[in-house]
């Protein structure tokens, strides 16, 4: 077997079917998960109609590239959000399974394990398939710390010239998973001048883009960062999904799209890889892209919940509104109950109050002589908003 497979680490939701086991949550109240990033809001009709509607398609074997539709109605979108000259279909996106897998694959393309020592460097806190694909590919794991003090950036200053020259890629996560943080077009410009220097490809996810709380304000996106700042899409890959802008994690659905010479390789990759896209779910795909209704809509429910939510937690945590995601990423306040660390509370609210976060210290390795999600807890707040403000007047109760 491949020895790479002995470096990687228990998934963080193991971990915490393991921190649970044995422990009987308090019947008296009923089950509240917000561990996990998974949308619950209902899935448009539109989307669930288109589906049903090309079911046909399930006739027939789908093209690594997908149909030259879908990769029209990706470029538009592309071209809309983010008002800039729209990509080539033809040369410059992909469709893939969900971003998941395309992050996970990218490094297995991009990684060449003949030049010594490769290196992968991602932010921590990080999305746990970062890691997995760097070691999978032979390569290291290399961490930036992206702390509260910095604005959870990632400070590139503190890289050695000596990693930066073996560095073959870099994930970067904007909106941030946990953090929420947006990156602004000077982060941008520090990443594309090291870009530009070494060499490496940049592997920008932005699943979480369309969750916002400004509509005059979205998210900067990669793509339109280079743009303003009159830079090509070369060693730019933006990977972005249709699971939580259009609530249908199930439909595994996402593109990949920039630098047209990587592209033109990635697809031959997964010609070989064998994940091409569902032809009904591609049908669904493009409606749901020529569609922004339902992600307004979207955006409504979550900014309720955020603006009732987040105070309520603030009396007794140190947590703050994000930039946008559906994540709250709250700090332990030091004066709390006993001390608590994060999988303490994890454990102690599962058990006594029957609500379930995920320990931030699951979601980061050690780096730098600290584990920076050591004494957060990420909220997803996914559930309903009668749900969710429960679950913050448990956690008041718990830690009152």
């Amino acid at each position: 077997m491949n020895p790479n497979l002995n470096l990687l680490q228990p998934y963080p939701f193991q971990r915490l079917r393991d921190l649970f086991s044995g422990i009987k949550p308090n019947p008296a109240y009923a089950a509240i998960n917000l561990s996990i990033g998974e949308p619950k809001h209902a899935t448009p009709q539109l989307i669930k109609d288109a589906l049903v509607n090309n079911l046909a398609g399930l006739a027939s074997y789908p093209t690594t590239i997908g149909a030259l539709s879908l990769r029209e109605a990706i470029s538009a979108w592309i071209s809309r959000r983010y008002g800039i000259p729209a990509l080539n279909p033809e040369s410059a996106i992909l469709p893939v399974t969900g971003s998941r897998e395309a992050l996970f694959a990218v490094a297995q393309m991009i990684i060449n394990s003949t030049k010594p020592n490769p290196v992968v460097i991602s932010p921590n806190p990080f999305y746990q398939i970062y890691e997995g694909a760097a070691l999978l590919a032979g390569a290291q794991a290399y961490f930036l710390n992206t702390l509260p003090e910095n604005d959870y950036a990632m400070d590139f200053s503190s890289v050695p010239v000596e990693v930066l020259k073996r560095t073959q890629l870099v994930y970067v996560c904007s909106p941030g998973n946990p953090s929420g943080k947006v990156m602004s077009l000077a982060q941008w410009q520090v990443i594309f001048d090291l870009s530009d220097q070494y060499g490496f490809v940049i592997a920008a996810d932005e699943c979480y883009s369309e969750i916002y709380f400004d509509e005059q304000h979205p998210p900067l996106g990669a793509l339109q960062a280079a743009h303003q700042l009159n830079r090509g899409y070369q060693n730019l890959l933006v990977f972005s999904s249709l699971s939580k802008r259009s609530n249908v994690p199930g439909m595994r659905s996402g593109f990949v799209a920039g630098d047209e010479k990587i592209i033109e390789k990635f697809a031959l990759y997964r010609t070989y890889h064998g994940c091409a896209m569902n032809p009904a779910v591609q049908a669904a795909s493009m409606t749901a892209w020529n569609d922004e209704a339902h992600v307004i809509q979207n955006r409504r429910l979550y900014a309720e919940k955020f603006a009732v939510v987040t105070p309520l937690l603030a009396d007794v945590m140190q947590v703050s509104q994000p930039d946008a995601a559906f994540y709250l990423w709250a700090k332990i306040k030091p004066a709390s109950r006993s001390q608590l660390s994060d999988t303490e509370f994890a454990l102690r609210l599962h058990r006594d109050f029957n609500v379930t976060v995920l320990p931030g210290s699951y979601l980061a390795r050690e780096a730098q002589g600290l584990n920076p999600g050591q004494n957060f807890v990420r909220l997803a707040l996914v559930a309903s908003l009668d749900d969710c403000v429960a679950a913050a007047n448990r956690i008041k109760q718990m830690l009152a």
